[in-house]
């Protein structure tokens, strides 16, 4: 979706609500803010909503959220932003917040492209913050990564038919892309440093039966060491042993899944209560240590707290309720469902 204006515009833009992540929980935000009448701009240093699901797993199915007993990633990501497109947000893409300052009116926030933003009240739904892969090290990897023949994420899986796959790596992301391109491809070999895998215990099943089927080979207990090609095109991934034996697999694509590099970035600076790298809220309101900024989602912390979705879907209902008291004190609010209210006409 593109901004809704151009991003040099001054003075600063004014708006109710201003969400910081434009992850599956930050787009449930303009809709629920919406609902509740408040205008909202939504800020991602990504180039495109949708948050990790976007960014790492378009394809993966997802199997948790309510009344779909799957939808992948990026349908889900596309039906939230349907379901926020009625109440016109204005999206501020592909430019970090660099900045949040007290006003005498609430808020002043700051992009890393110039752009400045007022804002009655803030809610941060930005997941877990600056993120990337985590790269192995090895040399020239730069060179194949620009090929596209190292890639960390699976933005479309039929791009990988009938190719040599190494999948690098033993959690879930790891197992779970093995399942899943494993019919697909010419080959497929799964590297990692110990025998036993970190996925869940059904999917390291069923890996194992795939490679005792013949489908998937197992390269255990290895680890990564150098990559050989020419022109950027890869054909062969080295991989030693934990003695120092040596073999190549041939292959067209690494998959290196060894997780992500996480980084509040200016979130840290933001003056908010953090335990572990993460905020600490009122589990009944979704309010941080600053008045007028909530948080919800994945980089949000109280007891019990569960890292799902629909966790953050919740936590969303409570911020923006208690978003909209904070800035109309004296107005009596009289609630309504969604089906008494209905949504905006086009």
């Amino acid at each position: 979706m593109a901004n809704s204006r151009a991003d040099n515009q001054s003075p600063p833009r004014k708006t109710d609500i201003a969400i910081i992540g434009a992850g599956p929980v930050g787009l449930f935000c303009v809709f629920e803010c919406g609902m509740l009448d408040m205008r909202c701009a939504v800020l991602d240093a990504l180039d495109a909503p949708g948050g990790q699901c976007i960014a790492l797993y378009p394809e993966k199915p997802i199997y948790d959220i309510p009344g779909y007993p799957e939808i992948s990633a990026g349908d889900l990501v596309e039906k939230l932003l349907a379901q926020a497109r009625p109440f016109q947000p204005a999206f501020h893409l592909g430019q970090p917040v660099t900045s949040l300052a007290r006003t005498a009116t609430g808020f002043r926030l700051a992009t890393a492209k110039g752009v400045t933003l007022d804002a009655g009240a803030v809610i941060i739904a930005a997941g877990v913050g600056a993120f990337g892969p985590n790269r192995p090290p090895l040399a020239n990897l730069a060179r194949f990564e620009a090929s596209g023949a190292v890639q960390y994420l699976v933005k479309r899986r039929d791009d990988f038919a009938n190719k040599r796959v190494v999948i690098a790596g033993g959690g879930d992301s790891a197992v779970d892309w093995a399942l899943s391109l494993s019919p697909i491809a010419r080959s497929l070999a799964v590297v990692h440093r110990r025998d036993k895998f970190r996925a869940a215990p059904e999917s390291e099943r069923r890996l194992r039966a795939l490679a005792a089927e013949g489908h998937v080979e197992l390269i255990v207990p290895y680890q990564l060491d150098a990559l050989e090609g020419a022109g950027g095109k890869l054909k062969t991934v080295i991989v030693k042993s934990l003695d120092g034996k040596t073999r190549g697999i041939p292959a067209d694509v690494l998959l290196p899944f060894y997780g992500l590099a996480q980084d509040l970035g200016p979130i840290a600076g933001f003056g908010l209560n953090l335990e572990r790298n993460l905020i600490v809220v009122d589990p009944a309101t979704s309010a941080t240590s600053a008045k007028g900024v909530f948080a919800v989602g994945d980089i949000v912390t109280y007891p019990g707290k569960l890292k799902l979705i629909l966790s953050g879907f919740a936590e969303v209902a409570q911020a923006a309720h208690a978003a909209r008291a904070y800035l109309r004190p004296s107005e009596v609010f009289h609630f309504e469902y969604s089906t008494t209210r209905g949504l905006p006409k086009p």
